[in-house]
């Protein structure tokens, strides 16, 4: 083992000097005086960027309809057996969405995450009621044709069609979902 280092006299006295103003702390823990630093939000960047591309654009064009006109949407290749039981409402509801008392831009987030929420959790079929407008100042269907409209630019949508009328009729709709 090397051996303990020697101080010299002299830098003892130079140590005693220098410490000679110093006085004993109360406790060994030191108060640094800091400014929070605000959290960066590294998750919702990238959870706002996935909204805006779920959101649906107005851009895209549809005819008009009116309030009691039906809806019938359908990608091409879809069985006619599975379109004919959507349109007769034969297949089972499994999550649904009202958009009554809705103004456009929370009805297309409202639709946005319901659509995300069904894919999550494998519904097949699902109903959004729109409402037939009667409530609107001009007494114009705004929400059929936003959905209308809304729900042809998602790839997940295989279908869509005007519920029966005991289900909310010109003023609901049927949703056929890609199979997650």
């Amino acid at each position: 083992m090397a051996d303990k280092p020697t101080i010299s006299e002299d830098d003892k006295a130079l140590f005693l000097e220098q410490a000679s103003g110093a006085r004993k702390l109360e406790h060994n823990k030191v108060n640094h005086p800091t400014t929070p630093v605000k959290p960066i939000p590294v998750q919702r960047i990238p959870d706002e960027k996935q909204v805006l591309d779920d959101m649906f654009s107005d851009e895209s064009y549809t005819a008009e309809v009116e309030t009691g006109d039906e809806l019938f949407f359908y990608r091409e290749g879809l069985q006619q057996k599975l379109l004919k039981q959507l349109r007769r409402g034969q297949l089972s509801v499994t999550a649904e969405l009202d958009l009554h008392g809705y103004i456009v831009a929370d009805a297309r987030i409202a639709l946005t995450e319901f659509l995300k929420d069904c894919r999550r959790h494998g519904d097949r079929c699902v109903r959004i009621v729109h409402g037939k407008g009667h409530g609107s100042r001009q007494k114009l269907p705004v929400l059929k044709n936003k959905v209308n409209s809304w729900l042809q630019q998602r790839d997940e949508i295989l279908a869509f069609c005007s519920a029966r009328p005991a289900d909310g009729g010109t003023g609901a709709v049927y949703v056929l979902l890609k199979r997650s």
